[in-house]
């Protein structure tokens, strides 16, 4: 891995003077339980930033944080250069959208009504539900293919038919950045393409900012920009993906042996796991080392 993509005590404090959204020196915890300490992290405008990590290392706590739904208990949250705990609900909402990781729709609403709501940080007293707002909802629900279910109720959609509707909202509130927390959760492989593919397109045709969360490394390393490895609450490394996917990174982060090739649709990093009895006689080897050390340290 190259040094530029490594990250340091001393690069991880570094305040940001240009990009829309930063943390800086975070503490994050959920009452007593800390998550992470100190942990600062630049999302570069116009990116599609991707956060990786093994479970429990603080993705989507951060992602909580860069969204408004966290106060950390130290540091703070910048989005244009103003605290963004300090700014006013309806001016996040016209720039930040989220997409949770779970969501829970009202009782007996319907797709297109729970679509419609991401309309609701363009409304006031002198503006109300206008011909471009349905425009947009329209636009949004096909994009996701969900406007064949527009009369349909969301508690009986299937799992992932809920999850493109949710997509659609954030889509519909219409903000230059965008944040998803595992939106290819309940997704089949196609469905995963396509909302990966989605996106895509909103970075790269419409100039968005995206920033996700990820367990499917390959499908980070095909579509980010950028990518930002946490482990243990820390940022380990963030940079490209060609430069921060690399063997020893998946194992260092992720605890897994593996080689890492060019994946021959896009030339992005391809992690292919070493194979179960490799991997088991590598474990037998350490344990073979560890008992050798102890024996030569016991005389």
């Amino acid at each position: 891995m190259s040094a530029t993509t490594r990250v340091s005590h001393g690069l991880n404090n570094q305040r940001s003077t240009v990009n829309r959204l930063s943390a800086e020196n975070v503490t994050l915890a959920y009452d007593q339980r800390v998550i992470a300490e100190q942990l600062s992290v630049e999302i570069p405008d116009n990116s599609f930033t991707v956060i990786v990590g093994p479970n429990a290392c603080g993705k989507s706590t951060l992602l909580r944080a860069l969204s408004r739904m966290l106060k950390p208990s130290e540091g703070r949250v910048l989005l244009d250069g103003q605290v963004i705990q300090s700014m006013p609900a309806k001016k996040v909402a016209r720039t930040l959208g989220l997409l949770p990781q779970s969501s829970i729709a009202p009782d007996g609403i319907t797709v297109a009504d729970l679509v419609g709501r991401g309309r609701y940080p363009h409304q006031g007293i002198l503006r109300q539900w206008s011909t471009e707002d349905e425009r947009v909802v329209q636009e949004s629900m096909a994009q996701t293919g969900v406007a064949e279910l527009a009369d349909r109720y969301v508690d009986e959609l299937s799992g992932g038919q809920r999850q493109r509707v949710w997509i659609a909202m954030a889509l519909a509130q219409q903000t230059p950045l965008l944040l998803l927390d595992e939106p290819t959760t309940y997704l089949d492989i196609q469905h995963q393409i396509d909302v990966l593919d989605l996106c895509a397109e909103l970075h790269e045709e419409q100039g968005r900012t995206l920033v996700a969360v990820l367990h499917d490394l390959n499908h980070a390393a095909r579509y980010a920009t950028h990518l930002i490895a946490l482990k243990g609450g820390e940022v380990i490394a963030q940079g490209a993906p060609n430069d921060v996917v690399t063997a020893g990174l998946v194992e260092e982060v992720f605890g897994l042996r593996c080689q890492v090739i060019d994946d021959p649709e896009t030339g992005t990093p391809l992690v292919v796991p070493a194979a179960r009895k490799a991997r088991a006689g590598a474990k037998a080897d350490v344990e073979k080392d560890a008992e050798k050390v102890a024996a030569t340290e016991a005389f």
